[in-house]
């Protein structure tokens, strides 16, 4: 019996020793063993800035939709032709990697993230979830990171959500709550991150202003009205600015080893017929030097017909946009005051929306490199330009399609919203004449949270890329 019980503990205690000998060798030497708040800021800011403007929620996807850029070759996204599968990573990536990490930061003990960490973890995070929301509509958001299967929220439950988030932000952000190190947008500079959050309130106002106008139009009345006030200057706008390879702007590794993209003719045309000095740094003069002027590629074509327009005779997006140290704006002054100008036409705020308007315009030139008040002043003067304040949709809809380009999920969000310019869909696009107004679910959220996917779907009507959101209602 004795024999028999040395046994045993003799087979335990190896098994404990292989166990610790396992755990030895599993151990990573070069990771620490606990995150760190800054370096997982400094993480999902480059990460985030990657997913929203590398290429497959960008320029293969949102801006063929918007008509920004267009495709001259693999033409099929430009036509629409896409699957479930074609928007996984604004997905995935937004979960599993920015929240997941935010979510890491938020739920820190104050010793190892003081609460600025936690007040910009919690407007970043915010900003994510405004990204997918846009794009899909319902999505999970208060059971997000909780579990498994997590059930999805409306978009207006999200939108709501969303400006109590930032509303908490606030609160938690001050100058004497903490030094932030690892930030390379702001560098630390908490009135800046203040100022992002009341943008963000006053871009969610206007996201809601349709459906629930009287909650829109005090969401506007306390972002602007907040001590920490919205943009001011150019000097504020959330952009992520790039390095040299491999740390440099997606669009810039793109064209590094390929050519399959043009500046959108849509975008040219508009360019010209309103003497738009913008044109020459959102497109490059086609490399066939007898061309002479700016051709933009048409969208939605089929292959041979987008080849058939010459590699050659047609213009590449802007070298503005293709150069490795790029900046990846995510939230600029100009659309804040496009957004001042449409908040004071809805009567929310008090202000001169013909003002915020032009103002607006002049950021976006300024933001461009473009500083001659002369050459904007005479822009600003010309009929087709003056702000209409008899269809404010058109004039601001019009101008912010022109200076978000290049973002292309947020100016695909305010195209729909605001319904102008009017877009034509190409003659081999697949939508019967109409254009996407979401993205597809992934794929995967049909086999692995599938109880929660069909009632979002019951709910918000069929998984296709012509069901509209909820916000957008025209």
């Amino acid at each position: 019996m004795l024999k028999k019980i040395a046994y045993i503990t003799l087979f335990a205690l190896t098994l404990t020793s292989c166990s610790d000998t396992l755990d030895d060798i599993n151990k990573n030497p070069n990771a620490t063993e606990t995150p760190l708040a800054p370096y997982l800021l400094t993480g999902t800011l480059k990460q985030g800035a990657d997913l929203y403007w590398g290429s497959t929620n960008n320029f293969d996807s949102s801006l063929l939709f918007v008509q920004h850029w267009a495709k001259i070759q693999y033409t099929e996204p430009d036509a629409y032709n896409v699957s479930n599968s074609t928007f996984v990573s604004l997905w995935n990536t937004g979960y599993a990697t920015l929240i997941t990490d935010l979510n890491t930061i938020i739920n820190f003990p104050d010793a190892q993230a003081n609460p600025n960490y936690k007040g910009i973890a919690l407007t970043l995070r915010s900003w994510t979830f405004l990204l997918l929301t846009d794009a899909y509509g319902s999505i999970p958001y208060k059971e997000a990171g909780q579990k498994v299967t997590p059930a999805y929220n409306t978009q207006k439950e999200v939108y709501t959500g969303l400006l109590e988030d930032l509303k908490q932000a606030q609160s938690l952000l001050a100058a004497g709550n903490g030094a932030v190190t690892g930030d390379l947008v702001y560098k630390g500079d908490i009135t800046k991150w203040k100022k992002l959050v009341n943008s963000l309130r006053l871009r969610i106002a206007l996201r809601i202003s349709d459906r629930e106008p009287a909650l829109a139009k005090q969401a506007a009345i306390d972002a602007t009205s907040d001590a920490a006030g919205v943009f001011t200057s150019n000097a504020d706008t959330f952009k992520f600015t790039y390095i040299s390879s491999p740390q440099q702007n997606p669009a810039s590794a793109w064209f590094e080893t390929r050519d399959d993209y043009r500046i959108s003719k849509t975008m040219v045309d508009k360019l010209y017929e309103l003497s738009d000095p913008r044109l020459a740094v959102y497109a490059q003069l086609p490399s066939d030097a007898s061309v002479g002027k700016y051709v933009g590629g048409g969208n939605g074509l089929s292959n041979s017909a987008a080849n058939s327009q010459g590699f050659a005779k047609t213009s590449k997006p802007g070298t503005y946009f293709l150069t490795s140290t790029s900046p990846a704006v995510i939230a600029s002054y100009s659309e804040t005051l496009f957004n001042l100008a449409e908040a004071a036409a809805r009567g929310y705020i008090a202000g001169d929306a013909e003002q915020y308007y032009k103002n607006a315009i002049t950021a976006s030139f300024n933001q461009f490199g473009i500083t001659d008040a002369t050459v904007i002043n005479n822009y600003l003067n010309q009929s087709i330009v003056q702000y209409d304040a008899s269809n404010y949709a058109k004039s601001i809809g019009t101008q912010k399609w022109i200076a978000f380009y290049g973002q292309g999920l947020d100016a695909f969000t305010e195209w729909r919203r605001l319904d102008y310019p009017v877009l034509i869909a190409g003659p081999a696009s697949v939508l019967d004449g109409q254009l996407p107004s979401r993205f597809f679910y992934p794929g995967t959220e049909q086999s692995l949270n599938g109880v929660s996917y069909q009632a979002a779907v019951e709910a918000q009507g069929k998984d296709l890329l012509t069901t509209k959101l909820w916000f957008d209602v025209k």
